[in-house]
């Protein structure tokens, strides 16, 4: 009896808890963003999602450094991000602008909600797959949650900047987050930026330090400007994403030794 009763009451390693930690504080993040949205105060809205996606992108590399990744913090991850990335934006912009023409700005939220939790079952499942090819790695299929929050705020970032028009036209916020939500469940192959192992010359380092210094000297003085350059390199990205996948992809087919007979596999 009383070493089942030590087994329930076994010491856990702190590495197991900090990144957990890091996810709980990213939940945080995104549900008073959802409450500054409902105060009318969507600049601090933004600003909590933005710290969320921080955060977000923290507790797992800290986990793989701490060597604390476990399945409970796996599961409480996916489930944070679909609270902060697939649910809280849509809210946000929902109260700012699309509930102006009601069930057409409810149906956008609905909408960009559920293929945010199929992007996320998605890429869960895809963790597992043991014949996923080694540069696959360096691409994920459709746009990443996280990424795509980021997307769909972009007619609050120009809000933000003076183009105060974009406010008025709720229809065309609501055609933005199904396009986003679209980009969200396709097989577009866009950039993970995990594992694309760079390599830069010793000389390019300072140049490198000094660019990422006048990067966040321009976030932090005009973060909204930059938030709307970020969305629009991203979405430039996406066209060379699928030329470099398709590329991989060709050179792969063209390495395979080719069958003896004429059959085709169909997949």
């Amino acid at each position: 009896m009383r070493a089942r009763r030590s087994r329930h009451f076994a010491q856990l390693p702190v590495r197991t808890i900090i990144p957990n930690s890091l996810t709980v504080l990213a939940l945080c993040a995104g549900l008073t963003a959802i409450r500054f949205a409902i105060e009318a105060r969507y600049e601090a809205a933004v600003a909590a999602i933005i710290i969320a996606s921080i955060f977000d992108a923290l507790d797992g590399r800290i986990a793989r450094m701490l060597q604390g990744s476990t399945k409970f913090g796996a599961e409480l991850d996916s489930l944070t991000d679909f609270v902060n990335f697939g649910i809280a934006p849509v809210v946000i912009l929902y109260l700012w602008s699309l509930g102006e023409i009601g069930g057409i700005g409810w149906i956008a939220v609905l909408g960009f909600a559920v293929c945010c939790a199929l992007r996320l079952a998605r890429f869960n499942v895809a963790l597992e797959d043991p014949d996923k090819p080694v540069w696959a790695g360096n691409y994920f299929v459709g746009v990443p949650a996280p990424a795509a929050a980021g997307l769909v705020m972009l007619p609050l970032y120009l809000s933000f900047v003076g183009v105060d028009w974009i406010k008025d036209v709720p229809l065309l916020i609501a055609l933005h987050a199904l396009a986003i939500a679209f980009l969200m469940v396709s097989r577009i192959p866009t950039f993970s930026g995990k594992r694309m192992g760079l390599r830069i010359r010793r000389d390019m380092v300072l140049p490198i330090l000094l660019l990422v210094g006048m990067s966040a000297a321009i976030i932090l003085s005009y973060p909204w400007i930059a938030f709307t350059g970020l969305c629009a390199i991203y979405l430039t990205s996406i066209p060379l994403a699928v030329l470099r996948y398709r590329h991989h992809k060709r050179r792969m087919a063209a390495d395979e030794p080719q069958p003896d007979d004429d059959s085709l596999e169909i997949r």
